[in-house]
């Protein structure tokens, strides 16, 4: 059978960098094609140039796609095609509906008018296919990072889609809905939707995957059948990483010493809805050199919780004590945090972990300018300094640390978030979905660093949804429902039954 889409010898090159290197990817109609490799591989530079994000000119090499060649100058050239592609990075417009941001520049019209009736219809319709129930007129601005990306795959879904791209579709998902996800894809491909899917869950890959084709270094490495090869994880990870990993989470020596924060009693209320409890009296506590996590399904107050504690970057009417080395501390800004010694990486780098049109630099120093400043100037040289340092120890791969962040890999965007926070010298660092997005490789070298700073004494808070991190990192684990603590958790006692026990159980502090 002739291929929908081949793509070869595709090289792709930036200032200092050769991101494509004779890449070739053929995919069948009708399949799942999952694309695999380790961040700043190519996968993310190799689907914009199929989409047209590069356009034809801008790299060498041809594209085929049903059985002609095609020249795409620009997204909507490939759209036109039934070309879809759903970025890592979401894109939609904040302020307006749901119902708008489904059918933007796609409008329902009658006589020359949008109409509502019918567009509101549909998508709920479409809504309902991705497991969203919010309604259509809510903005988008409202919605968490996870229901944000199932609305671009509602709004995917709204176009005549032939060939459906999914750059990390589920990073942001709990697993509930990941797995409803995954469910879709497989009905889209029994309706004949052919899929190329990017991920580092490759669980996921192995679940839905008709062939899978990994890249490393920019260059294509190995396609494997899922019919015919004996594929496994180790398999995938040999390929992608050029050496087997025979260990997922490094071996740490667990050794809690005294409490270093405590939190009792902590409430917060809704920004915009001030009758609504979010977080409820939680207390909760970390050990010098101990790495505590903390579980739940998405809503359940986790992110809203890590916010409301960094500065009250999140909610209101908040109350609650916080201590630090057994000290009352007032944690009622952002620099009143730091300066208590709390760090946090979001969850959301790109919006508020990053300035994106800054330096890998610039970025770094920015939550310690004091340490980098003389007399009150800033002394660029010691910021340099500073950057390069973190660039070699992070290992972030970049040309140059005067790049801008946005240039660089999910991967590497998230090693200069940590680098910025690791620069600030906490004494508690608070990760929110701390590897969301990153490859296997990667995912093994920020391991080892939260045991290097529990080994410093440092305490780590790590918020995840993918509990086999937890289980694999953490010493302690909270479980969280509906803005309260379902219950706590040793290591030796902690597992995946149990943590769903608790998350679906009622307590009486809801």
């Amino acid at each position: 059978m002739q291929p929908l889409l081949e793509m070869r010898a595709i090289s792709k090159t930036f200032p200092g960098v050769k991101a494509l290197d004779r890449v070739n990817l053929s995919v069948a109609q009708g399949e799942i094609h999952a694309v695999v490799g380790e961040n700043g591989a190519g996968k993310s530079t190799l689907m914009k140039v199929l989409s047209g994000v590069y356009p034809a000119g801008s790299y060498d090499g041809e594209i085929h796609y049903d059985g002609e060649l095609a020249a795409f100058r620009s997204i909507r050239d490939s759209e036109a095609r039934g070309i879809i592609i759903i970025h890592q990075e979401l894109a939609l417009v904040p302020l307006l509906s749901i119902a708008e941001n489904l059918f933007l520049g796609n409008e329902i019209t009658r006589n020359g008018c949008i109409n509502w009736h019918e567009t509101t219809q549909r998508t709920r319709a479409l809504l309902a296919k991705v497991g969203l129930r919010d309604a259509p007129t809510t903005p988008v601005e409202k919605l968490g990072v996870g229901k944000q990306q199932l609305v671009e795959i509602a709004k995917a879904l709204a176009k005549d889609v032939r060939l459906l791209i999914l750059d990390e579709p589920t990073a942001s998902l709990s697993e509930a809905d990941s797995d409803a996800l995954l469910q879709l894809m497989l009905e889209l491909k029994a309706a004949g939707v052919t899929q190329i899917i990017i991920s580092h869950k490759l669980n996921e890959i192995r679940r839905v995957a008709d062939n899978i084709t990994v890249l490393r270094d920019g260059a294509t490495v190995s396609t494997l059948n899922a019919a015919t090869d004996q594929i496994t994880e180790n398999r995938i990870v040999r390929d992608m990483v050029g050496r087997d990993m025979e260990n997922r989470y490094p071996v740490r020596q667990r050794r809690a010493g005294a409490p270093l924060m405590e939190i009792e009693n902590w409430s917060v209320r809704h920004p915009d809805f001030p009758d609504r409890h979010v977080i409820k009296n939680v207390s909760f506590n970390v050990r010098e050199g101990e790495v505590v996590g903390i579980a739940g399904l998405m809503g359940a107050g986790r992110t809203e919780l890590a916010m409301s504690i960094f500065g009250q970057s999140y909610g209101r009417d908040i109350t609650g004590e916080a201590r630090i080395n057994g000290k009352p501390v007032r944690l009622h800004t952002v620099s009143a945090a730091i300066a208590a010694g709390l760090a946090y990486v979001t969850e959301d780098r790109k919006s508020l972990g990053l300035i994106l049109e800054e330096s890998v630099q610039r970025n770094i120093s920015m939550a310690n300018l004091k340490a980098v400043a003389k007399n009150g100037l800033l002394n660029e040289a010691r910021e340099t300094q500073v950057a390069e340092g973190y660039r070699k120890s992070m290992n972030i791969r970049t040309p140059s640390v005067f790049q801008q962040v946005m240039n660089l890999s999910g991967g590497n965007q998230q090693k200069v978030v940590l680098s910025k926070w690791l620069f600030s010298e906490p004494a508690v660092l608070i990760l929110d979905e701390p590897t969301r997005g990153i490859d296997v490789g990667a995912k093994f070298e920020i391991y080892g660093l939260i045991n290097e700073l529990s080994a410093q004494g440092k305490g780590v808070v790590i918020i995840s949804s993918e509990m086999p991190e937890l289980l694999g990192m953490c010493d302690r684990i909270y479980v969280m429902n509906e803005g309260a603590i379902m219950g706590e958790l040793t290591a030796q006692d902690a597992s995946q039954e149990r943590i769903m026990s608790m998350i679906v159980t009622k307590s009486e502090k809801v």
